[in-house]
């Protein structure tokens, strides 16, 4: 171990818990970075042209109807309403008496991973296991589910030395996964739940079948039936919207359901087609609904999928704040999270995320209204969906325009977000919207495919490196000077994954070694 020292770290780094992290890196290392090396070579492929399909290899997959996954497991049932934040005392707190189904503590998206937000996240996790009140009914505190880090990061304060003697960097998600189950499997078992997950980024198949293997052998190494670790997919790339049977199918003794990770799936849209002209050029944000044609698909696909095969299927994030300081601002949030989450409900999702307490109610509301007092619509097999490849690639259909608000828009959130990352916080409240890395990805990404592009907005403002450098500037000037601002180092680091000729596949990747690997 080479991480410094945390508060309270040594309750769960112990050396039980570090001996059986070696053993998931001896184990699953080198998979795990023969999929990295599959994920580059793909990536490649795109650019120079290769069309998605499905996949011509897994038939027998798709069309046996007989196979289904576990489902939900104990105390997962009802998922009407996941609140997701990052892995905080504050969080915790508000996640107890949100109401919420579950909590979705996010060490991934909502977090920034200095060392110590990793490590106090899993002691606030394992104070929470120990701590909140068990129970079920309307009262009960929400099931707990984690969402660790994605496969194509890591966690430099630990190494992992391989029998050649070799060290490397730890494996950011076997590290969040291992530390947590390793001290909470039997707390969460005990309180009538179990070790549940979110998984992110997955961009394949053969990536699912990796997670499938770890949580086995966990289960073997810690004597806990076969079954007994749950897991949920997000389907937040545009890859794995191609494989979204054969995901579940790689699971389906541990799988749950599939989630629509909305931001992040737009981002990897960007990011596989930017160079495949004109027609990928992708309008504002906040033109990007769920409504749009591709994106209907999308989802339409994903609650197909999941009904046929007894998974739940979870809607996209709503990021609206409710502030009591701004009623009218709050009405109109309130009635625009209503509104998307009844046409979820009514799409056949059996429940949604949101990122923020004050719209657990409203959410919870729109799919009551829907699923009159159910908690799930499993049964809605949604046979009329047939989505084609073409359908999920065709960016056709688009409603608005770039616009220079749009524009503004991006470089005000992409670089306000980062400088809020380098400080530490992971989840920050932007413009009346709870703000994570997905969000800012998508607004770099853009930003970067406009000015490849040379996008003329539709108030004919031609987008160029000269403009969105002006705008930095403009924006940095109005944020309020504080003695620990980070806004010069996050104008630099903005500039590095937005503005040069190459295009980085994660903004946390540099940012992570180059800042927060030595952050105290």
């Amino acid at each position: 171990m080479v991480g410094p020292a945390v508060a309270r770290g040594e309750e769960v780094l112990t050396p039980g818990a570090l001996q059986f992290l070696a053993h998931l890196h001896d184990r699953f290392a080198p998979g795990r970075a023969e999929l990295l090396a599959a994920r580059a070579h793909r990536r490649a492929s795109l650019s120079n042209g290769q069309e998605l399909r499905f996949s011509r290899e897994t038939p027998v997959v798709r069309y046996d109807p007989a196979w289904r996954v576990a489902g939900a497991g104990p105390g997962l049932a009802d998922r009407r309403v996941e609140l997701t934040g990052p892995a905080d005392a504050e969080t915790a707190r508000a996640a107890l008496g949100s109401g919420a189904s579950t909590w979705v503590a996010d060490l991934e998206d909502a977090t920034s991973p200095t060392w110590g937000n990793v490590i106090t996240g899993q002691v606030v996790l394992a104070d929470a296991v120990r701590e909140w009140p068990a129970g079920t009914g309307p009262d009960a505190p929400p099931t707990l589910l984690l969402r660790p880090r994605g496969w194509h990061l890591v966690e430099k304060h630990l190494c992992h030395t391989d029998a050649t003697g070799r060290s490397t960097p730890a494996s950011a998600a076997l590290v969040d996964f291992g530390l947590f189950v390793f001290s909470n499997a039997a707390g969460l078992i005990g309180r009538g739940q179990g070790p549940y997950f979110y998984l992110p980024k997955l961009e394949t198949a053969a990536e699912a079948r990796l997670w499938d293997q770890v949580f086995t052998e966990t289960e073997r190494v810690l004597g806990l039936p076969h079954g007994t670790i749950r897991a949920t997919v997000l389907i937040e790339t545009i890859t794995a919207a191609f494989e979204m049977e054969e995901i579940l199918y790689e699971l389906r003794h541990h799988c749950a359901g599939l989630n629509a990770g909305r931001w992040d799936y737009l981002f990897s849209i960007v990011k596989k087609f930017r160079d495949r002209g004109p027609s990928w050029v992708l309008p504002d944000r906040s033109a990007l609904t769920m409504t749009t044609p591709f994106m209907q698909a999308y989802t339409d696909l994903l609650v197909s999928t999941c009904h046929r095969r007894g998974a739940h299927a979870i809607g996209a994030l709503s990021t609206a704040v409710a502030d009591d300081r701004e009623p009218a601002a709050t009405r109109r949030a309130l009635a625009e999270v209503a509104a998307d989450k009844r046409r979820e409900a009514e799409q056949g999702f059996d429940g949604s995320w949101v990122a923020h307490p004050g719209l657990v109610d409203t959410a919870r509301s729109a799919f009551d209204e829907v699923l009159g007092g159910a908690t799930d619509q499993v049964h809605r097999l949604r046979q009329d969906v047939r989505v084609t490849a073409a359908e999920l690639l065709d960016p056709r259909g688009l409603a608005g325009r770039v616009t220079d608000a749009g524009v503004r828009t991006n470089v005000s959130v992409a670089v306000r977000y980062m400088e809020a990352w380098l400080r530490g916080v992971g989840a920050v409240v932007i413009d009346g919207h709870v703000e994570d890395a997905s969000t800012a990805e998508i607004s770099r990404a853009q930003l970067w495919q406009w000015t490849a592009r040379r996008t003329v907005t539709a108030e004919g403002t031609p987008v160029t490196r000269d403009l969105v450098e002006r705008l930095l500037a403009e924006v940095v000037q109005e944020q309020p000077p504080t003695p620990d601002d980070r806004f010069d180092d996050a104008a630099r680091m903005f500039r590095s994954v937005t503005l040069e000729e190459t295009f980085p596949t994660f903004f946390t990747v540099p940012g992570y070694v180059e800042h927060l690997v030595t952050a105290p």
